[in-house]
């Protein structure tokens, strides 16, 4: 039986925000001791970039210049902001800070949605947001409370730009993707996006001591530049041209399980047998699993509001 599109499209969002929860531990270990978050920007953008720009000399796609304003746009809230606000809002503040106001992305793609793209936001979707909301920051006051110290006003206020102009590129490349492929809109988005991160990333990536790195580390760092960023943002933009924004942004919920989910199998493995270095919380609550259901309930019902 043939699998339809809508499911793929399902099945893509669900990899890639299962492929962000790996790299919640991954990239704890390569920050700031092998690469600081500027320079890992720049090599995670100038990596994915070589490898869109490739795939797209096979399948070359003409683009009017009339659309690259908007693919800059899109480079700029979806690569060069969405990235640099993250990585230096979560060393300003704490993860527990950080989840809070990034739960805000699927509310914000919602109601830009139905303002710019005028789409009509229904009952379901508007219950499937609540519902995945309130799972996620419950889920995340859940957690111990010995990370509450460090936040910083500066912090906050980068993770917030952050979830603005992640759901502002949601939204943003939506017609795009009904004009091109996702190859083809990738591959301008991070050849801009290069150009953007490239003055504040150059000075800690050439920083590197590059003939020091372990194995693990550069395996690592491939992980983070080839799954993390290429095939993730390939496959998000893929299931974009298939189902809508709200849907895309409400896949965020899964994050915050899918990484605790990762967590514990990555601590039952050990992380000294694969040279990643640091101290991980293991333990899944009965709270923190009926929050996950909850939240796994609300992407659900947006996703069959999109139907």
């Amino acid at each position: 039986m043939a699998v339809s599109r809508n499911a793929l499209a399902h099945f893509a969002l669900f990899t890639v925000n299962f492929l962000y929860g790996v790299n919640y531990v991954v990239a704890k270990g390569l920050m700031p001791a092998v690469i600081g978050p500027s320079g890992f920007i720049l090599l995670r953008v100038l990596g994915a970039g070589l490898l869109f720009w490739l795939l797209f000399a096979f399948r070359p796609q003409r683009v009017p210049a009339a659309d690259l304003g908007r693919l800059f746009l899109c480079a700029l809230t979806g690569v060069a902001l969405n990235q640099l606000m993250f990585f230096h809002g979560l060393m300003r503040t704490t993860p527990l800070n950080a989840s809070i106001i990034m739960v805000a992305t699927p509310t914000l793609v919602l109601v830009l949605a139905g303002v710019v793209l005028k789409e009509r936001i229904t009952w379901m979707k508007a219950l499937g947001v609540l519902l995945g909301a309130g799972g996620a920051v419950v889920l995340i006051l859940a957690k111990p409370a010995g990370a509450s110290t460090g936040a910083t006003v500066l912090g906050d206020l980068f993770i917030l730009i952050n979830a603005m102009s992640y759901g502002l590129f949601l939204v943003l490349v939506k017609p795009l993707m009904r004009k091109y492929g996702a190859v083809t809109v990738m591959a301008w988005c991070f050849l801009f996006g290069l150009l953007l991160v490239l003055p504040f990333g150059w000075g800690e990536m050439v920083a590197v001591q590059w003939q020091a790195l372990t194995v693990p580390h550069i395996l690592a760092l491939v992980f983070v530049v080839v799954m993390v960023t290429f095939v993730a943002y390939l496959m998000n933009t893929w299931a974009l041209a298939r189902v809508s924004p709200t849907v895309v942004g409400t896949y965020i919920y899964l994050q915050p399980v899918l990484a605790a989910a990762f967590t514990w199998l990555f601590v039952r493995v050990g992380p000294e047998r694969l040279g990643i270095p640091g101290e991980y919380e293991a333990g899944i609550s009965a709270v923190q699993a009926l929050c996950a259901a909850a939240i796994f309930a609300g992407v659900y019902l947006v996703g069959r509001a999109d139907r």
